[in-house]
């Protein structure tokens, strides 16, 4: 992560813990940060945060098992930045090990 100046990344799950971190540890190596959070006011919080370290950066309440939300998250970020660069898809809860091409929305 040595070259994210002027990058782009979307974190899910930003609004604590891992998702907080790695939002913050973005905005301190100069991305932009899109904080992805069902949260509202803690999502709100950690984007004023990476702001205040980086550069610009913004929240968008998004519920990770709604498709139409992703899609307007990814939307969004690439309205705003121009690009997306990274996303950090931390938000969710561990399901039995196996392969992202065999799983379903509902998993």
């Amino acid at each position: 992560m040595n070259d994210t100046q002027g990058r782009v990344a979307i974190v899910t799950g930003a609004s604590a813990g891992i998702g907080r971190a790695s939002a913050l540890a973005f905005a301190k190596r100069g991305a932009h940060v899109v904080v992805a959070d069902v949260d509202d006011e803690r999502g709100q919080s950690v984007a004023e945060e990476a702001a205040a370290i980086g550069p610009e950066s913004m929240f968008v309440r998004t519920d990770v098992t709604n498709p139409d939300d992703v899609g307007a998250l990814v939307h969004g970020c690439v309205a705003r930045f121009g690009r997306l660069d990274y996303a950090l898809n931390n938000a969710g809860i561990q399901l039995p090990s196996a392969y992202i091409a065999d799983g379903t929305v509902d998993d």
